[in-house]
């Protein structure tokens, strides 16, 4: 937790921890202080023993105060971010960081993971100025800490880090672009987007032998997917905003059928029953996958009208493959019920009556099988 210091808050949770049979890291930065605070541990908590360790004090002296700790012979370590790393001591499951503004985000990351080394649940205290009289970049900082606390969340910080102080001209804005704007994922479909339409272009010589595999070109890359129909996460099913945005992004990241059903029975684990709205969302991603086999781009299910939007530009590869050649003879058979529509840059094909999720992987599944 984040708060302004208070004594008794200490004080608390100190007890706590030393009621389950704990240990608790005390860590304040500057070492003038630490005598203050010494005792004020020791004023309201008299029977507690208290140690203190810094960067001042000779090595022999440091290895033996912790020695001292990690046998048990105190119960708070009062100390510097001396103990940031290195350290293992199952029985500190509490730490205390006051004036958490002043260090840096990956520095809050590292303290805070010195506890909650075995299966006892552990408690990290922050203490900072209120804060409307910190910073930005402190608010963000001590934001970020909090919002991200759950096991395996050190990307996270590591990507607020780089958002908060920036990446240098190498792997900043300068050279890189705005990655974090756009999100990792979009970038990496740019940037894919991007090199293969260099390849096929500009240094088509180049790569003539790669070029030659059609099968690079067999399939879009990736498929949007636009529709109108009831397929979204209900608030009763998933009532926490942020967990619901993370469970879009792994449906979107979902590769394959395996990987489906997996997610699928994970998500009944740790919600329950699936509404039929869930089974619904969940029948977009077999859709999504089979329309970009053919090579379609985006996907358009509205208002009982389904259109495909093929690969772009129309001058690819792709409309010369085996696999558009197919498509195209599925088209010609199908032309009584759909309109082909050669737009400026791409094809477009557009079916009525349609009106589920079923029956537009009925059609997809006719087009693929020519």
């Amino acid at each position: 937790m984040v708060s302004v210091f208070d004594e008794q808050l200490v004080a608390h949770a100190i007890r706590e921890e030393l009621a389950r049979g704990g240990q608790v890291f005390f860590v304040h930065n500057e070492v003038n202080k630490l005598p203050q605070l010494h005792a004020m541990l020791l004023r309201n908590l008299p029977t507690v023993r208290c140690a203190v360790a810094h960067g001042q004090m000779r090595p022999s002296e440091i290895e033996e105060v912790m020695l001292d700790f990690m046998a048990g012979d105190y119960d708070v370590l009062l100390c510097t971010s001396i103990v940031e790393s290195g350290l293992d001591i199952p029985n500190a499951n509490t730490i205390i960081i006051n004036n958490g503004h002043r260090f840096g985000l990956s520095d809050l990351h590292q303290l805070r993971g010195r506890v909650g080394r075995t299966n006892r649940k552990a408690y990290c205290y922050i203490f900072t100025p209120p804060l409307d009289v910190l910073t930005p970049e402190a608010r963000r900082r001590v934001a970020a800490i909090e919002e991200f606390s759950d096991l395996g969340s050190g990307i996270q910080i590591s990507m607020q880090d780089l958002d908060i102080r920036g990446a240098g001209n190498l792997l900043g804005a300068e050279q890189s672009g705005f990655i974090v704007d756009l999100g990792m994922e979009t970038y990496q479909k740019i940037l894919d987007d991007a090199i293969r339409e260099l390849k096929y272009g500009e240094f088509s010589e180049l790569y003539g032998d790669e070029l030659s595999n059609e099968g690079e070109w067999v399939q879009a890359q990736d498929c949007q997917v636009e529709t109108d129909l009831d397929v979204a996460l209900p608030e009763s099913f998933v009532r926490n905003a942020t967990d619901r945005i993370a469970i879009y992004r792994e449906i979107d990241l979902l590769q394959d059928e395996s990987a489906l059903d997996q997610f699928e029975k994970s998500l009944e684990d740790r919600f329950g029953h699936l509404p039929e709205r869930v089974k619904s969302l969940l029948t977009i991603p077999p859709m999504r996958w089979k329309a970009a086999s053919i090579g379609v781009e985006k996907l358009q299910l509205k208002g009982g009208r389904l259109s495909l939007h093929f690969v772009s530009p129309g001058d690819s590869p792709y409309y010369g493959s085996q696999t558009f050649a197919k498509v195209q003879g599925q088209l010609s058979r199908y032309a009584h019920a759909c309109r082909v529509r050669q737009m400026e840059d791409h094809l477009r094909v557009d079916v009525d009556g349609v009106q589920t999720v079923g029956e537009a992987m009925t059609f997809l599944n006719y087009l693929s099988n020519g």
